[in-house]
């Protein structure tokens, strides 16, 4: 066992969690920066070309900076953290939790963007990216272990076929990035 958690580590380039510790997001804070350099630099072209066309006006820097403002908060990335029984999704002005130990529900949403939806006996409910379960193997491991327990307790009503579709994209990725290593690419 100690051996596959090695290669997973080395495959993966992260060290691996204590069975206590609390996980997050290991890309969240480039995301963070993302989305405030985008909003920057909309507030930067926005106020040249003002500037360029002769129009400035402190009443319209105060809009650009609006618009740049409202722009941060729509591109602002959630942040997932997660630990022994729990999963935890905190925005700029509300975190939800969700008891996993517990889960009733998880379905996956097409659309736009793809979202998994956690819901637990308690009625917390949390969305989040697929995505960011596939960039952190142990936030996935640890969501996986207490949906199963979840299951075993018949808590889990409906969502085995939804964790079964992230489960095979979490393992077509990390099969994609052996390859990418091993150069059998």
């Amino acid at each position: 066992m100690e051996g596959r958690d090695h290669v997973r580590h080395e495959v993966m380039g992260a060290p691996l969690a204590e069975p206590g510790q609390a996980l997050s997001d290991r890309r969240w804070v480039k995301e963070l920066y993302s989305s405030v350099r985008c909003a920057a630099a909309l507030l930067a072209m926005l106020l040249l070309i003002d500037w360029g066309a002769g129009s400035a006006a402190p009443w319209r820097a105060v809009l650009w900076c609006a618009l740049s403002l409202l722009l941060f908060v729509v591109l602002c990335p959630r942040r997932i953290t997660g630990g022994e029984g729990w999963l935890a999704s905190r925005g700029l002005l509300r975190t939800r939790r969700v008891r996993t130990d517990l889960l009733v529900s998880v379905r996956c949403l097409d659309g736009v963007s793809q979202r998994l939806v956690l819901r637990d006996a308690f009625g917390g409910r949390v969305e989040l990216d697929p995505q960011v379960l596939v960039n952190n193997p142990d936030l996935w491991h640890r969501l996986h272990e207490d949906a199963r327990a979840s299951a075993e307790t018949g808590c889990l009503m409906c969502g085995e076929t939804a964790l079964r579709r992230v489960q095979q994209r979490i393992d077509r990725e990390t099969a994609l990035t052996v390859f990418k290593v091993s150069g059998l690419e």
